[in-house]
């Protein structure tokens, strides 16, 4: 049943101005919301519904550059009303659920709350809407919640039980935008509807696997929200452990939202636990330097003097299943990097050479299968070939092939998530065993960066971090793979 209303909390935040709005407004604009479906914004300004129609009239043309036409702004305008609403307001609740109808009463009984604001205030606001009596138990709607969820494993779980004494889990809908990436999904038919493909992806054929999230910027206007997260729990303990699963686990059973989720948690489950005294051997951490026309991390706007954290860090893990033993995973992730990039790159194990001993082609590169995310959705796989001429030497064959047309739009990760929520879909949203198994690998790391408060190691900005990282490498032959 689709809901009648989508009310988002945070409507004038930078998330809703620049992920949601876009989002909802393409959806718009190819006739893909349902025609019953009306959004109501929600923040602390004081505004009456013309005010929030200048707002939007103000920001969200700059938000749509080329994309933006008058005709289809007026068509998604007129779908919205706004109310306003402080966290720890009762009354402003009471105003809300008038604004919605009578829930009880069986007048729109079906809402999506998209809860855009920070983490801090998402348990006030649950209580809140179940104090009013517009919670989830005896009613259709449906709570959508971004990451982080929690800071830890400890909070991770207060907030999962808070979350459950007011909705069932099927009604709540933990939100990771990388999973409603295309190349993500496409990821999955890579693997799956390819006989040439799946017969490798295990130990015997895959060398190492490389997960790479890459950011250009620096944190921009986020301090009060990164100096108290850092790198670690910002990317890796979420996106990048969700990239993992997706690349590591088992075909599902079926193509529904359980079975996907089922063997992505025992991919989780699976991962080697770093001990906190091996964390050195296994984790390496740096903040931002100055260079390539930037400050330092520690001179940014906002940053805690001396601060000490992270903006890059870097980790090796194993899965301890069949498929996977004995091969290292290594992500990495860092703000100021060299160019804006994700990339998951397998590289192949070396076939014997015995057979060219002796000739150029001792020594040949590896094979690599390379999947890009983003800047561009790729797939790219390298073999060797013998280059013309007499002498027996290779040159290496790159074969590159686009997930999309050229004239064929890139549907953004939000447009898929936001429309799954509107749909009831859950199979690109992150069930709590996958949160609590995460934070379980991620833990011991966090424990042992909080006693090593006083010293950090830096990288110059616009490099590829630094260069400790590749000591994490399980030999010599090994090194990051920078590019598609």
């Amino acid at each position: 049943m689709s809901p009648c209303y989508f009310v988002i909390f945070g409507v004038t935040g930078d998330l809703a101005l620049t992920k949601l709005l876009p989002a909802l407004y393409y959806l718009s604009r190819d006739g893909r919301l349902p025609d019953s479906l009306a959004f109501l914004g929600v923040s602390r300004r004081d505004w009456d519904n013309s005010q929030w129609r200048a707002f939007m009239r103000e920001q969200l043309p700059k938000r749509l550059g080329k994309e933006y036409n008058e005709d289809d702004f007026q068509k998604f305008v007129s779908l919205f009303s706004y109310t306003q609403v402080v966290h720890d307001r009762a009354e402003h609740y009471g105003n809300l659920k008038q604004t919605l109808g009578k829930p009880r009463e069986g007048v729109c009984a079906n809402v999506v709350f998209y809860l855009a604001i920070s983490p801090a205030d998402f348990t006030l606001v649950v209580s809140q809407l179940d104090a009013a009596g517009l919670s989830g138990r005896l009613l259709g709607n449906r709570i959508v919640l971004e990451k982080p969820f929690g800071h830890d494993l400890a909070s991770a779980r207060a907030l999962n039980q808070h979350l459950h004494r007011h909705f069932e889990e099927e009604q709540i809908y933990r939100i990771d935008h990388y999973l409603g990436k295309e190349t993500v999904q496409n990821l999955l038919v890579f693997r799956f509807a390819n006989s040439l493909v799946e017969p490798i992806w295990n130990r015997n054929y895959i060398d190492h696997v490389q997960i790479t999230v890459a950011e250009s910027k620096g944190i921009g206007s986020r301090a009060g929200y990164f100096d108290k997260t850092g790198a670690l729990r910002d990317v890796l303990q979420n996106h990048m452990m969700q990239l993992l699963s997706v690349v590591a686990m088992e075909p599902p059973a079926q193509l529904d939202d359980d079975a996907l989720r089922d063997e992505k948690v025992k991919v989780l489950r699976s991962i080697r636990p770093i001990p906190c005294d091996a964390v050195s051997r296994y984790v390496v951490r740096a903040q931002y330097g100055a260079g390539d026309g930037a400050v330092r991390y520690q001179d940014e706007p906002g940053v805690a003097e001396n601060s000490v954290t992270e903006t890059y860090v870097a980790a090796k893990f194993y899965v301890d299943n069949w498929r996977w033993s004995g091969v290292p995973f290594y992500l990495r992730t860092g703000k100021r990097m060299a160019q804006d990039s994700t990339i998951v790159s397998l590289r192949l194990k070396q076939p014997p050479l015995q057979l060219f001993h002796g000739t150029p082609m001792d020594k040949v590169e590896p094979n690599w299968i390379v999947l890009s995310i983003q800047p561009d959705e790729s797939m790219h796989i390298e073999l060797q070939a013998k280059e013309p001429g007499l002498d027996m030497s290779t040159r290496t064959l790159q074969l590159h092939a686009s997930f999309r047309d050229e004239n064929e739009r890139q549907l953004g990760a939000y447009e898929t998530l936001l429309m799954d929520v509107i749909e009831g879909d859950h199979s690109l949203f992150i069930r709590f065993d996958e949160v609590e198994w995460s934070w379980k690998v991620v833990d011991p790391i966090l424990r042992q960066f909080s006693l090593d408060r006083d010293f950090i190691q830096s990288y110059p900005a616009g490099s590829w971090g630094p260069e400790e990282s590749s000591q994490l490498f399980d030999s010599s032959n090994q090194s990051w793979r920078n590019y598609i």
